[in-house]
This record gives structure tokens, C-alpha cells and sequence, in this order.
């Protein structure tokens, strides 16, 4: 069994919408005033207030808001849960101190188990039943369906939106036994060692000419400003909101485009070896001179969406039967090595090309990297099976170690 997310579109009428935003409110100001409660209750009282103790005090809370009866015991409890996440996370990673929440920042609610909605779907299309509200259309396809779990409503540019939590059984089909290592950057997105390159697709450089045209215009325009009590010009709502539109159609074609590349590598192979890469400090701000190069690098990382590719091949490639190896990127350095005798040399960004000088073997930089990459991981194979350096691998003998180790196992106990 496995737990997926599916995103349907929700068709709300009139009515339904105007009832929607105004639970949306609700919600937003119960946040706001849990986070009030927390915030007063340690300055003035020294006392610090945790989730069971707004929890319990929810019934009371009830009687004297009569509005919030219709919104379900549960979805209170799941908003009330938020603000015990966002205290958690400010504790434990030190961020930013949990904020009020305004309404256009505040999404929507959250049904944590079946009480108080049903999905009338089989996984397409279909219709959601929420508890006094009535019956909204949605539309939608699931690759996988089975047993909903959670449902989270969130409005995002305009629509509504219902994301549904399944328990259910992937039904992805077994993949081929090729075996291939990838590399991945900014001047190619994915580099394979087969010799395929796929080229990156530079969303946000072709919409970023659409962006500055309609930022210029939005400059000659009044602004909101909360310290001189100055509201927004409609033109300039209406100028902010375009851009908004552009900017979530290129998440959305990032998201198209990942899909599809990430099901092409693994329908044609069961071991994919990549390299273990820190992201977060890739993409860190500068804190030294040439600042915007740094943020220009960064904006070039994250249009390609790194992180979320390798996400999407190692839990496909996991579905399918395969197996997914992160090769350790300081230990092996296989932008440095030769894929063919294994002579390491430092090269700069500005080499596209591995030349190695003692055996003379040329091919892209990036080829090259993931052809060592590969060879790691097969090699780890080998040592972990006992097979010959002539013995051909695959990656179905991962089956034998998980069967040597259970013999271990055996044999100590």
C-alpha cells in the first residue's frame, strides 16, 4: 500500500463559492487567534500553551462563535494543528516566528480523516459532498485510486481546488533491466551515460520577457503601503494578478515536463544512479561580491526544479520494481574523473568537454560524470554480490544481496 496525493478542480456555484470564502475567513481568523492565545499566554502569563490545551478549549470556543458549528469538529482541530506546526518548526529549525495570517495568504482548511466530506469519484471526475455546504463538481484524473484518506480545500489564482489523500496500490508496470547514471545542471537539465542529453527548457527565460512588460506598467501605478494606510489601485491588483497567472502556468509546465522526462528514463530502466547533491546550499543567497551572478544561478537551478526531478524517478523507479542509488558526489567527484581509466583532474565550469590526458578519451563533461556515476553504482553491486569483474549485472541481482542478508540474519539468530 502506498499514500498518494491527487489534485481535482472544483466547480463550486455562485453561492457555494460565497459560502467557501467566507469558511476560508473563519478559519484565517481562528489561526490568527490561536497564535494570539500562544503569543499573550508566554509574555504576560509566563505559561506556554500547547495543542491539546486549544484543542480542548475548541467546544467553548464554539458556543461562543456560533459560526464556527457548521465548519466540522475536525477541520477546526486540523487549523488548530497548524499552529502547532509552524511553533514546532520555529523551535526546532529556528525560522521565522509564526505570523497573522491575512486573508489572501490563507489558502484554505484541511478534513484530516472521513468525517464531515465524501469523494463521490472513482478516481475520474466526479462530484465532492461536504457537510453543509452540498454536492460540488470536480475534475480530475488518478493514476492510482483507492481508499480516501484526507481532504484539503485551498483557493489558488481564482479557482478552487480539492487535494484528496488515497491509500492505494501502485498499478506502475515493471521496467526493462537497462541500468543508466545521470547528471544533472543548468547548461544541460539531464546528461545520461548512454550520450542522451535532454536540453533545459528555460521556462522562466522565455516568460521573463512577459513579466518585465507587465512590470513596467504596474511601476506607474499606486502601490499599497500598510505604514502610510495607502490601498492599492485596481490597475495595479489587476497587473499583479497577471503576472501571478504567468507565473503559474510556467509551475505548471515545469511540472508537465518533469512528469513526462522522469516516466521516459523509467519505463527503459531498473537502476538509475545520480548524485547526492546539497541544494540548499547550491541555491544559498550570496553573502559576498558578485551577487547577481549568484542570484542569477539560483533562479537557473530552480527553474529546472532539481530536487523535485530526482524526487519523481526515485519514488516511479521504486514503484516499478527498480532500484535508485544516490552516488556520494565529494567522495567520487565524477565531474573530475575519467570515465574510462579513472585519472581524476580539477576542470572549471567553462570545460564542456573531458579530455583526459593519459588515456586520451574525449566525450561531454557532463556524459562523463554520469557514465562514473554508474560504474560506482554497479561497482557497489559487485562487491556486495561477490561477483566477477566479467560477470554480467543488472539490477535484478540486488535480489541476491537482500538474500544474503536475510541468510546473515538467519544464521546469528
Amino acid at each position: 500500500m502506498a499514500t498518494k496525493r491527487i489534485t481535482f478542480r472544483l466547480y463550486p456555484s455562485k453561492s457555494q463559492a460565497s459560502k467557501m470564502h467566507y469558511w476560508r475567513r473563519l478559519h484565517k481568523d481562528l489561526y490568527n487567534a490561536c497564535v494570539e492565545h500562544r503569543k499573550t499566554s508566554y509574555k504576560k502569563f509566563g505559561k506556554s500553551v500547547d495543542y491539546f490545551d486549544q484543542q480542548n478549549r475548541l467546544p467553548e470556543f464554539k458556543e461562543c462563535w456560533g459560526e464556527y458549528k457548521e465548519l466540522g469538529s475536525h477541520a477546526l482541530q486540523d487549523t488548530v494543528k497548524r499552529v502547532d506546526f509552524a511553533f514546532k518548526r520555529f523551535f526546532k529549525l529556528k525560522s521565522g516566528y509564526p505570523k497573522f495570517k491575512s486573508s489572501r495568504h490563507y489558502k484554505g482548511w484541511t478534513y484530516p480523516c472521513g468525517a464531515g466530506w465524501k469523494a463521490c469519484t472513482n478516481g475520474k471526475n466526479g462530484y465532492l459532498k461536504i457537510s453543509n455546504l452540498g454536492n460540488i463538481k470536480m475534475r480530475g484524473q488518478a493514476r492510482d485510486w483507492g481508499k480516501p484518506k484526507t481532504c484539503t480545500i485551498c483557493f489558488s489564482q481564482g479557482k478552487w481546488y480539492a487535494s484528496i489523500t488515497v491509500d492505494c496500490v501502485p498499478t506502475r508496470p515493471q521496467t526493462s533491466i537497462g541500468a543508466v547514471g545521470l547528471d544533472f545542471g543548468i547548461y544541460h537539465a539531464i546528461a545520461d551515460s548512454n550520450g542522451e542529453v535532454v536540453e533545459n527548457p528555460r521556462f522562466v527565460k522565455v516568460a521573463q520577457t512577459k513579466i518585465n512588460q507587465i512590470a513596467k506598467t504596474s511601476r506607474r501605478k499606486r502601490p499599497s503601503n500598510f505604514k502610510k494606510k495607502v490601498k492599492a489601485s485596481r490597475r495595479w491588483k489587476k497587473a499583479n494578478k497577471a503576472v501571478a497567472k504567468i507565473q503559474s502556468k510556467v509551475a505548471r509546465q515545469r511540472q508537465d515536463w518533469q512528469h513526462k522526462v522522469s516516466t521516459q528514463i523509467v519505463s527503459c530502466n531498473s537502476l538509475v544512479a545520480t548524485e547526492k547533491l546539497n541544494l540548499k546550499g547550491m541555491t544559498r543567497k550570496s553573502k559576498g561580491k558578485r551577487k547577481r551572478q549568484k542570484s542569477g544561478l539560483n533562479r537557473s537551478l530552480l527553474d529546472v526544479g532539481i530536487g523535485n526531478l530526482k524526487d519523481l524517478i526515485k519514488y516511479k523507479v521504486t514503484e516499478a520494481g527498480g532500484f535508485y542509488i544516490e552516488v556520494p558526489t565529494i567522495k567520487v567527484k565524477p565531474s573530475q574523473t575519467c570515465p574510462n581509466c579513472g585519472h581524476q583532474k580539477k576542470k572549471t565550469l567553462a570545460q564542456r568537454t573531458h579530455h583526459c590526458e593519459k588515456c586520451d578519451y574525449k566525450c561531454d563533461r557532463d556524459v562523463a560524470a554520469a557514465m562514473v556515476m554508474l560504474s560506482y553504482a554497479r561497482g557497489m553491486e559487485r562487491a556486495s554480490t561477490g561477483l566477477d569483474e566479467s560477470t554480467p549485472t543488472w539490477c535484478g541481482s540486488f535480489k541476491q544481496v537482500a538474500q544474503r542478508k536475510s541468510q546473515k540474519h538467519v544464521a546469528q539468530s
